[in-house]
């Protein structure tokens, strides 16, 4: 599809994509987005078009206002929002935060972290802007969201709790699960990624799908940098953890998806497991070279984190072009 143009009626130097050609813009980054496993339902992304905010305040409402949307009470929305476009050599708006929902992560004066490790240095951050963590920290405290728009200083923002949807995990069969304390919250929406196209850069849209259990469950509670929480699960089935060969941490893996995904089930928020997903790819694959499309892929991504060779996506390689449009990443905005 051809861009259509109208011209910008505020000071940026760049001429406007029509509300039709951006949503066209931000559907083929997705669909041409290597690291994505969900790209069968690309062009269902619904475009939230906020190129008119005009200072921190109002991009910050309409970050709250792709939450509510993308979240719709649990049945998940693909949507993007995007921002004013960066002229030539500008820097443009920014969003601080790597997804628009994420857990502080502190590290205590015994040096154990609490929280999301991934998050302690965004957290320091936060904190040297101003922002207080509650009284009484915990592992799921929900950091604030920092805005940088051109000509002002970066600005900190709490997000409501309404926009907010966290899920309780429990397990189908080990009451002790709900012990745990453990949550995670319903949509991730990356916020730190530019999506570039048509000669022009979007320094700031935010994108959401909806989660893969092993997203949540293999990754950020099971990775050893990120909750670790493998060895007390283990430690709560009874397992061995002196031998890797008697496999505590696959097992160990197995019941966390199972909690995960039997937790958002229950809450009625969506989510896919790792095997329908790779399904759904492939039916992507299919009708994309169908279509004489080559399908841009990252191995490495694309492979989930768990029972990789049981899923369709392991026995083959893909496209290395990047074409654009494309979500690309940027560095650190601070």
């Amino acid at each position: 599809m051809q861009p259509t143009y109208a011209q910008q009626p505020d000071h940026h130097s760049v001429d406007q994509l029509s509300n039709e050609a951006l949503a066209e813009m931000a559907r083929l980054a997705w669909r041409n987005n290597a690291r994505c496993i969900g790209r069968l339902f690309w062009n269902s992304l619904e475009l939230l078009d906020a190129r008119s905010a005009a200072n921190a305040d109002e991009v910050f409402e309409a970050c709250v206002q792709h939450l509510h949307y993308t979240t719709n009470q649990g049945r998940i929305r693909s949507a993007v929002t995007v921002f004013a476009a960066t002229p030539p050599n500008e820097r443009g708006i920014r969003i601080w935060n790597r997804q628009l929902i994420r857990y502080a992560g502190y590290r205590t004066a015994d040096g154990v972290i609490l929280g999301d490790p991934e998050q302690l240095e965004f957290t320091s951050r936060v904190m040297e802007l101003g922002w207080c963590p509650p009284t009484k920290r915990s592992a799921f405290d929900v950091l604030p969201l920092v805005i940088d728009f051109p000509g002002q200083a970066p600005k900190r923002f709490n997000l409501p709790t309404s926009c907010v949807l966290e899920i309780p995990i429990t397990h189908p069969e080990f009451a002790w699960f709900a012990d745990l304390g453990l949550k995670w919250h319903a949509v991730p929406v990356v916020s730190d990624m530019a999506l570039v196209g048509h000669g022009q850069r979007f320094t700031a849209a935010p994108f959401s799908g909806y989660y893969m259990g092993t997203e949540i469950a293999s990754r950020n509670f099971g990775d050893e940098n990120r909750y670790n929480i493998l060895p007390t699960i283990a430690d709560r089935m009874g397992l061995d953890r002196s031998l890797k060969r008697m496999l505590w941490k696959d097992r160990a893996l197995v019941e966390i998806n199972t909690a995960v995904l039997h937790s958002y089930r229950e809450a009625g928020v969506t989510i896919v497991d790792h095997h329908t997903a790779s399904a759904q790819f492939m039916q992507h694959v299919a009708k994309e070279e169908q279509c004489g499309h080559k399908v841009p892929g990252d191995w490495s991504w694309l492979v989930p984190p768990m029972s990789g060779s049981a899923c369709p996506v392991f026995h083959r390689y893909y496209d290395d072009e990047r074409p654009e449009p494309a979500y690309t990443e940027q560095d650190r905005a601070w």
